[in-house]
């Protein structure tokens, strides 16, 4: 019960459809698992409402709420949503990002509308929802927050936009970091690497025609342990710790999820 008694705000709690568990939808379970009040928040209310399901099996309060993260003033309701439910918020964990769904491409082909969309999906979010926490958590004095990037941001990765906002992602979390160290508000981020998700495997073979299979297999010979891609669940408990006190002395942290990928890049 590592967040025994804490309350936590997941965006992207939801889902895309497809085989296999997303990593919000997992590191809500996760969270609830180990004894943290939810907000599941996702523009997608239906599949938000399916995560809050799945957490309440295990006796916690878990409350789905539609909120678009392109949308500021959703996120600012879903803040005060929490606050006035559960009076305090000791995690955020900010999961929404999208690549080929949301139009990248390489960048002779890029659209000025796919980038600002992308943009604003992946990194203006993350923002705008840390904007209305840090208050809180400063005058408390503590608070966790948990941003996703990937290993996109240093790796190889010809599409611009998902490249570009991931590692913004990295700079905006340092920054992050050093500003509210002195209230006791931790910011770390996670670099995923290859993961087994609806939402990277589903995309890929809808937009390139290729069969699951096909996309699952070339995908796992590229991670170094165990020639296997990652799963939900490991996003999922490196941002357990992250939010949990047993990471109380650790910010700014860059945390790659990825089976070795980053020691090639090194």
């Amino acid at each position: 019960m590592r967040l025994a008694g804490k309350i936590a705000i997941v965006i992207g709690a939801g889902q895309t459809p497809g085989e296999g568990l997303g990593n919000g939808r997992a590191t809500t379970l996760r969270f609830a698992q180990e004894g943290a009040n939810v907000l599941a928040v996702d523009r997608n209310l239906t599949s938000a409402e399916d995560t809050a399901g799945m957490a309440r099996e295990g006796g916690r309060d878990c409350v789905a709420f539609e909120a678009d993260v392109t949308r500021e003033q959703t996120l600012a309701a879903a803040v005060r949503f929490a606050l006035e439910r559960w009076g305090r918020i000791d995690v955020l964990h900010n999961n929404v990002g999208v690549s080929i769904a949301g139009g990248d491409k390489r960048l002779e082909d890029l659209t000025e509308e796919a980038f600002d969309r992308i943009s604003a999906i992946n990194l203006r979010g993350t923002i705008m929802a840390c904007k209305h926490v840090v208050p809180v958590m400063r005058a408390q004095r503590g608070g966790a927050i948990v941003n996703i990037s990937s290993i996109a941001a240093w790796a190889h990765y010809p599409l611009v936009a998902y490249k570009a906002t991931k590692a913004a992602m990295i700079a905006f979390t340092q920054q992050l970091a050093l500003d509210n160290a002195e209230y006791g508000v931790r910011a770390n981020v996670i670099l995923p690497g290859l993961m087994d998700t609806p939402m990277a495997i589903e995309g890929r073979v809808q937009n390139w025609r290729r069969t699951r299979e096909e996309i699952v297999a070339e995908r796992n010979a590229q991670v170094p342990l165990r020639r296997r891609m990652g799963t939900a669940w490991d996003v999922a408990n490196a941002a357990l710790f992250l939010a949990s006190d047993e990471a109380d002395f650790i910010t700014g942290v860059m945390l790659p999820v990825d089976g070795g990928a980053m020691v090639r890049i090194g």
